[in-house]
């Protein structure tokens, strides 16, 4: 763009700077830009799209901010401040297509993919909150599947790892197994992490939880994140949401051991998470969340538990609807629509 208006690439680098780095909220910030250049840029474009709408603080500590988007659609992104480490959750579309049956994003639908610029503009976002502790690690677990969002979800890694900074490998991506995307991502070769979320050892019991994963099966997806590490030299995490009664006994665990016997990668178990107008699911009871962790550790897995963060914002793992109250799935929508 600058190009086009006839200036140097240095005028490029201070820009870029500002934009993220020392987050300018609008052009006018950009002091060491000529002002007949500000002016210009200012009839073209925007510094920021994403107006915040609503903040929501959890007695832990976790933050939810949502923001209207320019053309009125909402998104929610979530701030997690650990002792070690802050943590930002950043959503890749407008509702998600996946109809996961637990999730409250999934029955929103597909409004729209977010564009790379609205992606890390919710960081910036979130940095700008809470300026008092760097936001060092992102996971891309919001509203929508990453891996649908292909090409914007990629530009947005790269701005985040050369222009804000960050290293790849404190960069997490969360799919529920879209082969495709997974195998575009290996070819990258970028050291990002890759979660993925199995939920179920079959792919009936699978299919229920997940309806719109059918069209890639358990064993196609576990074929790709052994390309995955063997690509990048990155173990893939296992993400497992554990629903009482439903795929949360010893049973299910010693068959997911068996299923990931091949893979080196842990396992997150996510105690269910519940979803206001989202009925037949319950959080399991802790002895149950025990047993089932102590027989993949019995079979030689590395177990993990994820946090409970952010329940009292609705800004858990599932919960983000951007306000919205869901009921049943109003369907896929179109993938890539705008």
């Amino acid at each position: 763009m600058l190009a086009e208006f006839g200036q140097p690439p240095y005028r490029a680098r201070q820009m870029a700077a500002w934009l993220y780095r020392r987050q300018a909220r609008s052009l006018s910030d950009m002091t060491d830009l000529p002002s007949s250049l500000r002016a210009a840029l200012a009839e073209r474009a925007v510094v920021r799209s994403l107006t915040p709408d609503r903040r929501m603080t959890s007695d832990d500590g976790a933050t939810k901010l949502t923001f209207c988007c320019h053309d009125g659609e909402v998104i929610e992104s979530v701030h997690l401040p650990y002792a070690e480490r802050v943590s930002g959750c950043l959503s890749t579309q407008v509702g998600c297509p996946m109809e996961c049956a637990f999730c409250a994003t999934g029955r929103l639908g597909l409004k729209r993919n977010l564009t790379a610029g609205e992606i890390v503009e919710q960081y910036i976002a979130l940095q700008d909150t809470f300026p008092n502790r760097r936001i060092g690690h992102v996971v891309f677990m919001g509203m929508g599947e990453p891996l649908l969002n292909f090409e914007e979800t990629l530009k947005a890694v790269r701005l985040l790892v050369n222009e804000v900074q960050l290293s790849a490998r404190n960069l997490t991506i969360s799919t529920v197994g879209v082969v495709p995307g997974m195998m575009r991502l290996a070819e990258e070769g970028i050291p990002i992490n890759l979660a993925v979320s199995l939920h179920a050892a079959d792919d009936d019991l699978r299919q229920t939880l997940v309806p719109a994963a059918r069209k890639w099966k358990i064993p196609e997806i576990l074929a790709a994140a052994a390309e995955y590490r063997r690509r990048t030299g990155r173990d893939v995490t296992f993400e497992y949401v554990l629903l009482d009664g439903i795929n949360d006994t010893v049973e299910h665990a010693v068959a997911l051991a068996k299923l990931l016997h091949d893979q080196p990668g842990a396992v997150n178990l996510i105690p269910y998470n519940p979803v206001e107008g989202v009925g037949g699911f319950r959080t399991p009871e802790r002895r149950r969340i025990e047993a089932f962790k102590q027989a993949l550790r019995g079979a030689g897995r590395v177990v993990t538990e994820r946090q409970r963060r952010g329940r009292g914002a609705h800004a858990a793992c599932g919960q983000l609807a951007a306000g919205r109250r869901v009921g049943r799935p109003r369907g896929r929508g179109v993938i890539g629509a705008e």
